[in-house]
């Protein structure tokens, strides 16, 4: 994959916003880019299961805010759905449990820590619709690009 994120953001400077520190890698994959698909969940991640498991992500990175109430939202079925139907990978503002076996997936996942529970109640998400995450507005259809440098969230298609 030919980008690295501190020569986009050298080179893009007014074009890139970067999240924070803080999220950690879960999945497989260290290194990924995609557009993105926003989610905003209220702790039960049903709607998103619903998402991975039944649209193509070829070329898409799924961003999901939970306000990082602590509840795992995506654990080794969710990265399933994911693997199975091409994401590229999924960024929780919150947690993911199962992270033995979430690695095992050729995917990326990074999230800011790690939950064994999960929420059960239903509630509905929000699916495309504008996030704010590390005072980071995102919004469906922006450009994310993911090494272990960080997180780089553009506007437009960088490479």
């Amino acid at each position: 994959m030919g980008f690295f994120t501190a020569d986009l953001c050298d080179i893009f400077s007014k074009k890139t916003e970067v999240l924070g520190p803080d999220f950690n890698s879960y999945g497989g994959s260290k290194k990924f880019k995609g557009e993105a698909i926003t989610v905003k969940l209220d702790k039960n991640n049903r709607d998103l299961a619903t998402l991975l498991k039944e649209n193509n992500g070829l070329g898409k990175v799924v961003i999901v805010d939970v306000d990082m109430q602590y509840y795992a939202v995506v654990g080794d079925n969710l990265m399933k759905f994911a693997y199975e139907n091409k994401y590229e990978g999924i960024i929780v503002n919150g947690y993911v449990r199962d992270t033995v076996t979430t690695k095992e997936f050729d995917i990326g996942l990074l999230a800011k820590g790690t939950c064994p529970r999960k929420y059960i109640p239903m509630q509905d998400a929000q699916i495309n619709v504008p996030v704010i995450i590390d005072g980071v507005e995102i919004n469906p259809g922006d450009y994310v690009y993911v090494d272990p440098d960080g997180i780089v969230i553009s506007k437009e298609k960088l490479v």
